[in-house]
């Protein structure tokens, strides 16, 4: 975590991290379903129980009380983003601790390895303007792109309908919750805690739209 971050109760913050040396750290989809699960059931104040990270649904009951409000989130093979709100001054350290202290054992045990997966601790960045936490709703749906794009936010998009399609087809993001669809992983949004931005899921798709036709390189 940067270490001038203070969280406070209300505020929003968009919290990364990657792999140590940058190296994988979700190598096929059992390790994206595990983090996914995680995301909603480290985000608790009861203490995890890993028999439910193999069930068919995400039950409240089984975390408690929330540390914290998701609105977005992503995994790439080497990182993940996840914009989040602060319901209380401390939920958001002690949920990044759950979370990546019990990827890393899960990962440690089935991959036959010892040491951090992730690259010291959480990053954090506050969002102090309201311009900023709409966009972040673009940067992190739209990080999947360059997995079939590489070069797009120097270049501009090459096939934007392509990309689209990518993007709707690509499960480990909060894409498809935020297009409408249902899914066992829609509980980990509260989009209630976050502004009323897309009122319909065609006012999101809108958005992402527009930002993949805009041929410039400022989605940094």
């Amino acid at each position: 975590m940067n270490r001038h971050i203070t969280f406070s109760e209300g505020e929003y913050y968009h919290v990364y991290n990657r792999g140590v040396e940058k190296r994988q750290v979700f190598m096929d989809d059992p390790d994206h379903v595990r983090f996914q699960r995680m995301l909603f059931y480290a985000n608790g104040d009861s203490p995890t129980v890993y028999k439910l990270l193999a069930g068919d649904v995400l039950d409240p009951k089984g975390r408690g009380n929330a540390q914290c409000a998701m609105g977005a989130y992503v995994l790439m093979p080497n990182h993940f983003h996840l914009l989040v709100r602060a319901t209380n001054d401390t939920g958001i350290t002690e949920f990044m601790r759950k979370l990546t202290t019990g990827y890393t054992m899960y990962f440690n045990k089935k991959y036959q390895r010892v040491g951090p997966l992730f690259q010291g601790t959480f990053k954090a960045e506050y969002v102090s303007r309201d311009e900023y936490l709409k966009y972040l709703f673009a940067y992190i749906h739209l990080n999947p792109v360059k997995l079939i794009d590489p070069t797009w936010r120097k270049e501009g998009i090459k096939d934007p309908a392509a990309a689209k399609k990518y993007l709707s087809a690509y499960v480990y993001s909060s894409m498809q919750d935020w297009q409408g669809r249902q899914r066992i992983e829609s509980p980990i949004l509260s989009v209630k805690d976050f502004p009323e931005y897309f009122e319909h899921a065609e006012q999101f798709d809108e958005y992402i739209s527009d930002w993949l036709n805009f041929q410039g390189s400022t989605l940094e």
